[in-house]
């Protein structure tokens, strides 16, 4: 039998913008340990962002971050000898942390000088809908559409 559920950690919000979803978007964005690192590179990009749109970068991320994070997405399930791909809906803590890590890996990927210009250039492009995150999120959605027939089967 499992042990009990993990309790849920509340993050303390980031200096800057006093909101807990920055911290957990550092925390991903982290390497090694380098808390305080992350935390400049996102400060940087989000200076870039301001000076890029000349409006105040929080709203703006925080914009990025929802078209980023998916609705649905397909799980596999096993039964009668087939395995299927089911579209379930996304618990909100799951679709913020999809979110995160997409925005992430993207901004990682993408070329540029260094990562907070390429953080501030990915959260960009995310804020207009465009971009690697984004289209991740349409193909999870289309994917999940393509096999809504299975729905039935959904646990």
């Amino acid at each position: 039998m499992r042990k009990a559920r993990a309790k849920k950690r509340y993050l303390a919000p980031d200096p800057r913008f006093n909101d807990p979803l920055v911290t957990r978007f550092v925390n991903n964005l982290m390497w090694s340990g380098k808390k305080s690192v992350a935390f400049k590179l996102f400060y940087d990009a989000m200076d870039i962002v301001g000076e890029k749109t000349s409006e105040d970068p929080h709203p703006i991320w925080k914009k990025a971050l929802g078209n980023v994070m998916p609705e649905v997405e397909v799980r596999s399930r096993r039964i009668g000898g087939a395995t299927f791909q089911i579209p379930t809906q996304i618990r909100t803590d799951r679709k913020i942390s999809m979110g995160i890590k997409w925005l992430v890996l993207y901004a990682r990927k993408r070329s540029g000088k260094s990562m907070a210009d390429k953080l501030a250039n990915e959260v960009l492009a995310a804020y207009r809908n465009e971009g690697a995150a984004v289209k991740k999120k349409d193909d999870t959605h289309r994917m999940a559409e393509a096999n809504k027939a299975f729905s039935h089967f959904r646990v």
